[in-house]
């Protein structure tokens, strides 16, 4: 049974998650600090957090940075912000979902669920390292070596080169690289692959400054072009 973490100073908010998500068959622990929410995140595995931005001690955005640095728990951001900058600012910083007040606490729950479908373990269709030129994947570590080092990737990094990589010089439109995230081309987050094509890019510029291998295709979208 899925067990979910609400961080959100609000009770009446967090009464109707509590009330959504337990209706959905999950069971939940609601926690009204971030400073609170981040150890017992040390201390207590949970499947998913949903983690309100405007909390009084803390911002989320402050919280998930931290959390990053020792966990890949998907996050869900409530925020009554709705200004495009605030959800790619969260998104860049590794949440999975970015929801604004006020909200259906059914579609919600339903975001929830689909984002636990979609990193739920797999049996590998193919060989769990797969080495193409200078990368090395390995998908049951989600792990990418680049030039023999190691790439520091966030899930949705690790989704998209993992994407590119398996077919060379193919274009990739926006939309079907939101595909590979397993988000819906309708969420409104088409733009937002830049941003994490952007970072990736940074990443493999540090290991090997010369080398491009991800190439932009104005209007139409990203390839990987296999280095010569």
């Amino acid at each position: 049974m899925p067990h979910i973490l609400i961080v959100e100073d609000e009770a009446a908010i967090a009464d109707t998650l509590v009330f959504a998500l337990q209706s959905e068959g999950f069971t939940t622990c609601w926690l009204s600090l971030a400073g609170e929410a981040l150890e017992r995140l040390a201390q207590e595995p949970f499947d998913l957090v949903i983690l309100d931005v405007g909390l009084p001690d803390m911002s989320g955005f402050e919280a998930c940075k931290r959390l990053r640095r020792v966990s890949e728990v998907p996050v869900i951001f409530l925020t009554a912000r709705s200004e495009e900058i605030d959800r790619v600012v969260g998104l860049e910083i590794g949440a999975d979902d970015y929801v604004v007040k006020p909200f259906s606490p059914r579609e919600l729950a339903a975001r929830v669920k689909a984002i636990l479908k979609r990193i739920a373990p797999r049996q590998p269709e193919a060989p769990a390292a797969v080495a193409d030129g200078p990368f090395r994947v390995d998908r049951l570590r989600y792990q990418i070596h680049y030039h023999e080092q190691p790439l520091s990737l966030t899930r949705h990094e690790f989704h998209l080169l993992t994407a590119l990589l398996a077919q060379p010089e193919r274009v990739f439109a926006r939309e079907q690289l939101l595909d590979a995230l397993g988000v819906a081309a309708d969420a409104g987050y088409a733009r937002n692959i830049d941003s994490h094509i952007k970072s990736l890019r940074a990443k493999l510029r540090a290991v090997h400054a010369a080398a491009e291998p991800i190439q932009t295709h104005r209007g139409l979208g990203y390839s990987y072009t296999p280095e010569r």
